[in-house]
């Protein structure tokens, strides 16, 4: 080894301890220092945190307001066929001086009327015009429905991977943390050789060197934590209180999902295909109502009640009542029904194409949803083992340089491979739970 001069052992002597004083200071600061709670904290689990979606989540109660709306737009269109009753109170005085000229001022000039009556109108024929409103206005009631189911799938899905990010992210700074303290300990290791004489001042400083680059990724991860939690608190719609997580991110590797299972089981359960079948049906009654508006229909309509009149000197009361049907046909309308109806069928047909498009759609969707749960499941098995022998490579690394069989860069490189094999079967883990999510939202049974 070549050898340094004492002023030089001097100036790196001076730079270590200016380094070892500063960077303890640091680390014992931001290692130490507890963070600031301002709100309570709740720990939940997955269960919980999808119970708190599905009372909580904003676009849950939009789907429930949406179906309130529903509901009354339903009750608008059976009015139709119920009867309608309106009363009606009135009362007037009238004057009218032109009549004089008639019978020399024998007929009196003003009048006094009032009237109490109850009015009934109720449609007797439509040709399937009111038939078609209500049976519409009910189909739109399972759209409802299925925009309900939409919306759940959707939150759940969104606060699943949510709440296994935030998993994720604790188990890398977690492995940051750990590898930082490993790093902590070579170099305690490598003072106490640099105090018996057996180290450099060289292997000191590139072991303060490597604890100082292992400290980024425990900060980096920390604020991923922070991240992650806080995209949860939004999804759950918690305003009051922080939320944590509590859980594993380890899951038995079931069998496979098969394309041939899959499909069937998403083209009858998937909400959104089930709307768009309810919208087609909406369609289907929207072109009979257009075609009723150029046709007859009968109308019943009646009165009953009690009138009094006062003319004069002449004065009578009494009950009145009437009673009728009307029919009602307009025989040209200047082609606007011809219209209204070419209008209804396009969008028929269009309605009819997009659920074609969807079932399409669908069935690529099943197909990757399968193939990425195999492949996630399959990245977990080849991970699974790896682990165990990275850290059975580390022991090794570890005993060899405290024999000095082995250098600190094969120590570090084994240190690395242990931290990449668990961090990448962690992440593996989490795209295999995501995965399996995602397969429930592609076949629609995501929290059914």
């Amino acid at each position: 080894m070549k050898k340094v001069d004492s002023c030089q052992l001097s100036v790196v002597s001076t730079m270590m301890a200016a380094i070892l004083a500063t960077g303890g200071l640091v680390m014992a600061a931001s290692l130490e220092a507890p963070a600031v709670q301002t709100q309570p904290l709740r720990v939940l689990e997955l269960d919980q945190a999808l119970q708190i979606a599905v009372d909580q989540n904003r676009d849950i109660q939009k789907a429930l307001q949406y179906r309130k709306q529903v509901e009354g737009i339903y009750m608008q269109e059976r009015a139709a066929a119920l009867p309608e009753f309106t009363l009606h109170l009135s009362g007037w005085r009238e004057g009218d001086e032109s009549q004089k000229v008639f019978g020399g001022g024998i007929f009196p000039l003003e009048r006094d009327m009032r009237i109490a009556e109850v009015s009934l109108s109720q449609t007797l024929f439509s040709w399937g015009k009111v038939g078609a409103a209500i049976r519409a206005a009910k189909v739109g009631l399972a759209t409802a429905d299925d925009q309900l189911r939409i919306f759940k799938q959707a939150a759940i899905h969104d606060v699943s991977s949510a709440f296994y990010d935030v998993l994720l992210a604790k188990e890398l700074h977690e492995l940051a943390v750990q590898d930082h303290d490993q790093k902590v300990r070579h170099l305690d290791e490598a003072r106490r050789k640099y105090t018996a004489g057996v180290a450099t001042d060289y292997d000191v400083l590139a072991a303060e060197v490597t604890v100082q680059n292992a400290r980024p990724e425990v900060i980096r991860t920390e604020n991923q934590i922070k991240v992650a939690r806080e995209r949860l608190r939004f999804l759950l719609a918690v305003d009051d209180t922080e939320v944590d997580c509590t859980g594993t991110l380890d899951s038995p590797i079931a069998d496979y999902p098969t394309y041939d299972v899959m499909l069937p089981l998403a083209l009858e359960r998937r909400p959104d295909l089930s709307d768009q079948r309810h919208r087609v049906g909406v369609y289907h009654e929207l072109v009979k109502i257009a075609n009723a508006d150029d046709k007859p229909r009968i109308d019943l309509r009646g009165a009953y009640g009690w009138r009094e009149m006062k003319f004069g000197s002449i004065h009578g009361d009494g009950r009145a009542w009437s009673a009728g049907l009307y029919l009602t046909f307009p025989f040209f309308d200047g082609m606007r029904t011809r219209g209204a109806v070419t209008r209804a069928r396009a969008d028929l047909a269009t309605a009819e194409i997009d659920e074609a498009k969807l079932r399409d759609s669908i069935a690529l969707e099943v197909r990757d949803a399968v193939n990425a749960v195999r492949q996630a499941g399959e990245i977990v098995k080849a991970l699974s083992g790896t682990v165990a022998q990275a850290e059975r490579l580390l022991q090794m690394a570890e005993k060899g340089y405290e024999y000095g069989a082995m250098t600190r860069l094969e120590v570090e490189d084994a240190e690395t491979n242990v931290v990449q094999a668990k961090g990448n079967l962690s992440i593996a883990q989490r795209g295999y739970l995501v995965a399996l999510a995602g397969l429930g939202r592609a076949t629609g049974t995501l929290g059914e």
